[in-house]
């Protein structure tokens, strides 16, 4: 598992990244549809991005999953279960590894576009890597459905790490 290869390329937890790795889709049973009215009945806080394309809130579901029904209460998972779409301000080196490892380990068909930029600047650090991703995002928003603000937040953290 990609999560796993990377937090020991990192020197992170692997069997934390495993765990996270297994876990941060989870949600993925919740159709689109239903996503927003789930959501609400766990009470968690959502976004107005997030009503406006309910995909994206599947990551704080999964988190709530993890931990409730999983019993998972690894604040180092859940956190990075909750941002491995979008990543966010302040993202910890695993939140970093679990993010990088879900853009990697894409969930189409054929080779991720932004590939090769990920695995250029992976050499620098996860860090890099992270950066080399949103950047791509943020220099093609108008195309986005919608920017997140968490995606803009770690855009500007990760701004100030790597440079």
């Amino acid at each position: 598992m990609m999560s796993e290869k990377l937090a020991e390329q990192f020197d992170s937890d692997k069997v934390a990244a495993f765990n996270a790795g297994l876990l941060h889709d989870i949600s993925g049973i919740i159709p689109n549809s239903k996503r927003i009215s789930f959501a609400e009945d766990l009470g968690i806080t959502i976004l107005p991005e997030e009503r406006m394309f309910p995909m994206i809130i599947h990551q704080k579901i999964s988190r709530v999953i993890a931990n409730e029904v999983f019993n998972i209460d690894n604040q180092q998972i859940l956190s990075a279960i909750e941002c491995h779409t979008t990543l966010k301000g302040d993202s910890t080196k695993f939140d970093n590894i679990v993010f990088v490892a879900d853009k990697i380990e894409w969930d189409q068909k054929g080779t991720p576009p932004y590939l090769n930029n990920i695995l250029k600047s992976i050499d620098l650090s996860i860090y890099h890597a992270s950066y080399a991703y949103i950047k791509l995002l943020i220099n093609q928003k108008d195309n986005l459905k919608v920017v997140h603000p968490w995606l803009l937040d770690a855009y500007n953290d990760l701004t100030n790490k790597v440079n």
